[in-house]
């Protein structure tokens, strides 16, 4: 089977599955659920096959496929990966089939319906992954909204109303805007190449004035920040994880968040790089107060839901931080840490819906002593728990360690020349590191040791014949193991997923960082500083000259 080939096998296979979902009936539950995950494991082992064939020696796509759709339009359904998402592309997969697994025993209502939209969720995101076409981008982009509309609306808590209409007004807008820039920068393309085009190939080359290049930057960075998200849009987040259910957090936080951050390497400041040269010291700021007020908001908090969900921000600031770093290591560190919190995230919202399903709470105090309580559930918890602070040897370390040595490596050659601003949300991201541990270790102390204090006596799934809960039951232990696996291969043997991202970096920086403003207003750009400089000269001679006395 050619590679390309499989490629397309990954982003269709969840389709497929929907489409023999469809065909069972809805009382076949068993049928249902095994059918999911087994078409979400062979989805995973295909990227998996993908991910170690990708050769990081081999410049630009690979596994490549262009297939005219609406070509009167410019549009090609074109996939590929490159560094910027292999590592996406496999995390998306892994994550699957542990999202179905760990949903069996949660969900009793409408589980055709559940699936079929799990399915189709993958298959959105998986696209929005792997798209090379804008135009494409934005149709998966657009498909994931809905099938996580539903899976908070119907399946979520007591406000899931009020929580999934929150997330789609605010999704909704910023994709209102990006649409509107992405129709004007098409029409800019065929405008100066004569034909109309959005593949991501062709927008890199396009020229562009720097106030056109501002505004569509905060077009499409409104979007990519609501998905990400940055304080201080950031509002929405915290009651869609509240609200949502086990597998709709484990989604939201492992992958859909990544969205916006791989939205802005790949598109938002690749395609203006002179906007986001004049923005940069905004983005810094305001990703170091993601960082700082994400960890501020996780300490205070008693519902546990909402400490992982506020803990996001905080670790997705570190992305972007690193990301307008603009430095090698800086940029590679992004990546890491995307699926470093993807995996942490994923982790511990699963096993706080194992705890929900056997105690039915989500509140703080209800809990304490598990340790003694819960031995295996004790342990995995708290191996998650240490590996999001950024333990050694666990993924959250490389990560955010990567993004702090690139934006202090990129603030002190700036320093050096004279401009220091950047050198201080470099040193004010470090706190993130000291609250975050303050936030997981308040959390893991009151939630693991202490007196020990649990809802007792329920009957559901969890419950042993005495009426305490149980530990966790072997699928459980295994879906535990598989994360904890990834992060500890992700922490002590992260050379090979550096070599694979290190050219897609290297040609992002490029990128970001060569002009592409038109060439009058380079031109008269060059002229006005010609013109001052000489002004200046003639001035500094007029001064040095005898003055005649009176």
């Amino acid at each position: 089977m050619p590679e390309a080939l499989m490629l397309q096998w990954v982003l269709w296979l969840p389709m497929a599955g929907l489409a023999a979902l469809l065909a069972l009936p809805a009382a076949k539950v068993e049928a249902i659920r095994h059918v999911t995950f087994w078409v979400m494991l062979l989805q995973f082992v295909l990227a998996a096959w993908l991910y170690a064939r990708f050769d990081p020696a081999a410049a630009g796509l690979q596994f490549a496929t262009r297939t005219p759709w609406i070509a009167s339009w410019g549009v090609y359904f074109a996939l590929g990966l490159d560094g910027c998402n292999v590592l996406l592309v496999l995390l998306t997969a892994f994550l699957g089939p542990l999202v179905v697994a760990g949903s069996f025993s949660a969900i009793g209502k409408d589980v055709k319906l559940f699936h079929a939209m799990v399915l189709l969720l993958q298959f959105a995101m998986m696209g929005t992954f792997l798209a090379q076409d804008l135009f494409v981008f934005y149709l998966f982009w657009e498909t994931m909204l809905i099938p996580m509309f539903l899976l908070i609306g119907i399946w979520g808590g007591e406000r899931r109303i009020y929580a999934t209409l929150k997330f789609v007004l605010y999704t909704a807008a910023g994709s209102i805007l990006m649409l509107a820039a992405v129709i004007y920068l098409v029409l800019a393309a065929a405008k100066a190449g004569g034909a109309a085009s959005f593949a991501f190939a062709d927008l890199y080359r396009l020229q562009l004035p720097a106030d056109a290049q501002l505004w569509l930057l905060l077009a499409f960075g409104l979007s990519f920040a609501i998905k990400v998200p940055m304080v201080p849009l950031h509002t929405w987040l915290p009651d869609a994880h509240v609200e949502a259910p086990t597998a709709g957090s484990v989604i939201l936080a492992g992958v859909l968040l990544k969205m916006g951050t791989y939205g802005f390497i790949k598109l938002g400041f690749p395609l203006f790089p002179d906007a986001t040269a004049q923005l940069t010291p905004t983005i810094m700021v305001l990703a170091v107060a993601s960082i700082v007020i994400g960890a501020c908001l996780a300490l205070v908090q008693d519902d546990i839901k909402k400490i992982i969900a506020y803990s996001s921000i905080s670790h997705l600031g570190y992305v972007m931080l690193g990301l307008v770093s603009l430095d090698l290591i800086g940029v590679q560190g992004a990546i890491v840490q995307m699926v470093s919190h993807g995996l942490t995230a994923a982790g511990l919202f699963l096993m706080i819906g194992m705890i929900y399903e056997r105690c039915h709470t989500r509140a703080l105090a209800a809990y304490g002593g598990l340790a003694r309580l819960l031995p295996v559930y004790s342990v995995a918890f708290m191996i998650l728990t240490l590996a999001s602070i950024g333990l050694p040897t666990t993924s959250g370390f490389t990560g955010e360690f990567l993004v702090l040595l690139g934006a202090f490596d990129a603030a002190w050659a700036q320093h050096l020349e004279g401009a220091s601003f950047a050198l201080v949300p470099a040193v004010a991201a470090v706190s993130g590191v000291i609250l975050g541990a303050l936030y997981m270790l308040r959390f893991a102390a009151k939630f693991l040791f202490g007196a020990a204090r649990m809802p007792h006596g329920h009957s559901g799934r969890g419950a042993s014949g005495d009426g305490r809960v149980a530990d966790l039951v072997p699928r459980e232990q295994a879906i535990l193991a598989a994360i904890v696996a990834a992060i500890f291969w992700l922490g002590l043997f992260p050379n090979e997923p550096l070599r694979k991202t290190e050219p897609a970096a290297r040609a992002y920086r490029q990128l970001v960082m060569t002009s592409r403003l038109p060439a009058t207003a380079t031109a008269t750009a060059t002229a006005t500083a010609t013109a001052t400089a000489t002004a200046a000269t003639a001035a500094a001679a007029a001064a040095a000259l005898p003055q005649r006395k009176p």
